[in-house]
């Protein structure tokens, strides 16, 4: 199993989270820790970055991280709805 770190903004983002829809993301957290390749890998401007896209409260979220597969570690990076999500996320 893969260490999860967090950045501070995702630590931001997750702690105004409900009770209900942090299970939600503890479940897409743990989706990806079982299979990091699950995400869909990003190009370009953001290189390197994986989201994994899943519903919470019938609204599509997406949770952006990176793989290191040498290090065995999954960096989460930020999780929002679509709207400005890859602006804020470069």
């Amino acid at each position: 199993m893969p260490r999860i770190l967090q950045t501070p903004t995702f630590k931001r983002t997750a702690k105004k989270l409900h009770k209900s829809e942090k299970q939600v993301l503890d479940n897409a957290v743990e989706e990806i820790a079982v299979d990091p390749a699950c995400g869909e890998v990003k190009v370009g401007d953001l290189a390197g970055v994986i989201v994994f896209k899943f519903r919470m409260n019938s609204d599509l979220k997406l949770l952006a991280y990176e793989y290191f597969e040498n290090e065995n570690e999954i960096k989460l990076l930020a999780l929002g709805s679509h709207e400005n999500f890859y602006r804020d996320l470069k």
